[in-house]
């Protein structure tokens, strides 16, 4: 557990705001516990949720098909209703060993619609004591909707989550959720579809055209794409484009590069390509039919962009236990903040920082600003890494780290900002490759960053002492630094080398003004 922190009411905290993490209220969050029973898959999510931005404490997967055939004989799947008993058997002594508080358990389409489903839930509540909530259609889309909110505070746009026997859409306005609606367009319930492939296609025409009505025929508004066939379907677009980073939340695509991979799935085999995606083989049995609705969905709603979402139903639950001040918290921010105060050396001194570095950036919008904020409190969190390797570890933990509200850019940006606090290497790493996903512009902003970082980490005075002021004059290309008298005796031989490479880096000239 990370130190406590100040509840003195006349700290200023400056543009981070008051920590959140130690609240009571947010501690109660730190372990939450979640049983998703749907159409396809069973699963177990254990939260760490006190740092806004939740860490996936544990994550357990079973494909059961509990919806395979349920629109011929009205049951559940005897094979997938057994198995989905076994693996919840499972999560109840998983949740038992991890001391965790009771688990939230919702089933979905499936348990819903088959007459045993009931009978299923009694079976569940006998053997392991959990009682599972069946929720309506509607319900599944407010609660992905907020799984969506958790990674996105004030998001707006329609998002739609597929499962397997059905799929949602709900619209998001300035961060709330508001229109709601279910339809029966999950892969497994559309390959029963009777007529072929001709009777599907104007089964997922019909039922899209019935959708759009419902949400008043709007067009041009961002998509967010819930659920596991259009995350397969992101992989393969990641595969078919070489895209090197394969981190699915955040994943943007447009409607013709889903054109093309969609054309890419027809054209090769699919247990080749599932492989070369990594893709499970059961999930991409349901990717053919997935990519025919997701064709439909686009043409009928044109969107303006589409954007994958890591983040459904499961954090919906989450999101649903949060108190309001942490759901209006920006999710990287605090997940940094979390992360400085239980592994920084100085906790604390990435707010110090922040206030160190930001001259450099006269123009920064919000945007870029709330970046700058992250590397700062994140600039000491992998000093336990041998050395040699700090840079590249920092770089593999920005880009690949499981963070909410970053774009794929801004990982890359955070990754390279935090590389170049601890080498001015750039020709030769690993990641350049990823830097290709930046212009030359930003690439040059971050080593900028990074280098003002690694001036600033050697000149700590003592925590919540700042460690100087820089000034920097880009017209003229004159970057000063004044020292106060606490910092002079630490600007040595290294700390002046770093305040040379850091003005190098932005073709200045160099001064130094000691303060008395």
């Amino acid at each position: 557990m990370p130190p406590a922190q100040s509840d003195d009411p006349s700290q200023d905290w400056g543009p981070f705001g008051r920590p959140l993490f130690d609240d009571p209220k947010t501690r109660a969050l730190s372990r939450v516990g979640v049983i998703d029973v749907g159409s396809n898959s069973v699963r177990l999510v254990v939260f760490d949720g006190a740092a806004r931005s939740p860490a996936y404490f544990y994550n357990e997967k079973i494909m059961c098909g509990l919806g395979r055939g349920l629109s011929e004989s009205g049951v559940l799947n005897p094979n997938g209703r057994d198995r989905a008993v076994a693996a919840i058997r499972r999560f109840a002594a998983l949740a038992e060993g991890m001391d965790l508080p009771p688990l939230t358990a919702v089933a979905t389409a499936a348990v819903r619609e088959a007459k045993d489903g009931a009978a299923f839930c009694q079976e569940i509540l006998d053997k392991t004591g959990i009682k599972i909530w069946v929720i309506d259609g509607q319900e599944e889309a407010r609660l992905s909707a907020q799984g969506v909110l958790l990674g996105w505070p004030g998001s707006y746009g329609l998002v739609c989550d597929i499962g397997g026997a059905s799929m949602e859409l709900a619209d998001l306005q300035d961060g709330k959720v508001k229109q709601c609606v279910t339809s029966p367009l999950g892969p497994l319930k559309i390959r029963e579809v009777k007529g072929g492939k001709r009777g599907m296609k104007s089964h997922i025409r019909s039922e899209i055209k019935k959708l759009a009505e419902h949400m008043g025929n709007e067009t041009g508004k961002r998509l967010f794409l819930v659920g596991g066939s259009w995350r397969a379907i992101a992989r393969i677009d990641m595969e078919r484009r070489q895209y090197p980073l394969t981190v699915l939340h955040e994943y943007r695509m447009t409607a013709t590069d889903i054109s093309r991979t969609i054309a890419y799935i027809q054209a090769h085999d699919l247990d080749e390509l599932r492989q070369r995606a990594g893709v499970s083989e059961a999930r991409m049995a349901l990717v053919p039919i997935a990519g025919l609705v997701l064709k439909n969905l686009i043409r009928s709603f044109k969107p303006k962009d589409i954007t994958v979402s890591s983040y459904g139903i499961r954090e919906g639950m989450l999101y649903e236990q949060m108190p309001e001040e942490l759901r209006d918290r920006d999710p990287l921010i605090e997940a940094c903040r979390f992360a400085e105060a239980k592994d920084a050396r100085v906790p604390g001194y990435g707010k110090v920082l922040y206030d160190f570095v930001l001259p450099l950036f006269p123009r920064a919008n919000w945007q870029k600003k709330r970046i700058i904020k992250a590397a700062c409190l994140l600039h000491d969190v992998s000093w336990r890494a041998h050395p040699d390797y700090r840079a590249e570890v920092t770089f593999d933990n920005a880009t690949r780290a499981n963070l909410g509200g970053l774009k794929h850019s801004e990982r890359v940006f955070l990754g390279l900002a935090l590389s170049h606090r601890y080498s001015s290497k750039k020709d030769g790493t690993h990641y350049q490759e990823l830097s290709s996903l930046l212009p030359e512009k930003s690439r040059a902003e971050a080593e900028t960053l990074g280098r003002a970082m690694r001036l600033g980490a050697m000149l700590l005075p003592r925590p919540n002492e700042s460690p100087g002021e820089l000034i920097w004059r880009p017209k003229k290309r004159e970057l000063t630094l004044k020292i106060p008298e606490l910092s002079q005796r630490l600007f040595g031989e290294v700390a002046q080398a770093r305040f040379k490479s850091l003005a190098n880096c932005l073709s200045a000239t160099a001064q130094i003004k000691k303060k008395r």
